[in-house]
């Protein structure tokens, strides 16, 4: 079962994570929600996620990680070279979730709000829950 990823359907630099996971996971080891959407919100209240939570959510094998440990567990999943970031885990979590918390907070000020969306290719589609049926609980 693929992992979901869980992003902010609204910030630019989401949207550019999501393109950048697409573009490196050609296995199709994750799939995504928005934030937003009644499956992102069905998905954050099944597995317990704050509404306050406003970046990525990784959910893999029914487990939701946040934050950095999100990002980590992403870049794992990905072809080439990205998959050292996982070394990236021996830095304190807290220290790992203080620079992504920096980067969230000024996310929309440094990157902007999305006013169009990319169409995205029928294979791309097909990895966005959204548009599919929502997964059973």
């Amino acid at each position: 079962m693929p992992a979901i990823v869980l992003f902010d359907g609204d910030c630019n630099f989401c949207d550019a994570s999501v393109q950048f996971i697409l573009n490196r996971d050609p296995k199709g080891n994750f799939h995504f929600a928005s934030l937003q959407a009644d499956t992102g919100k069905m998905l954050r209240e099944r597995h317990r996620i704050p509404d306050t939570v406003d970046s990525i959510v990784l959910i893999k094998d029914g487990v939701p990680y946040l934050k950095s440990d999100a990002a980590v567990r992403i870049a794992e999943g990905l072809d080439g070279s990205w998959r050292w970031l996982r070394f990236v885990r021996l830095i304190p979590k807290p220290l790992r979730d203080l620079g992504y918390d920096v980067i969230a907070k000024n996310r929309y000020q440094w990157f902007g709000k999305k006013e169009t969306c990319k169409l995205p290719t029928p294979e791309e589609r097909s990895r966005f829950i959204d548009q599919q049926k929502p997964p059973t609980p």
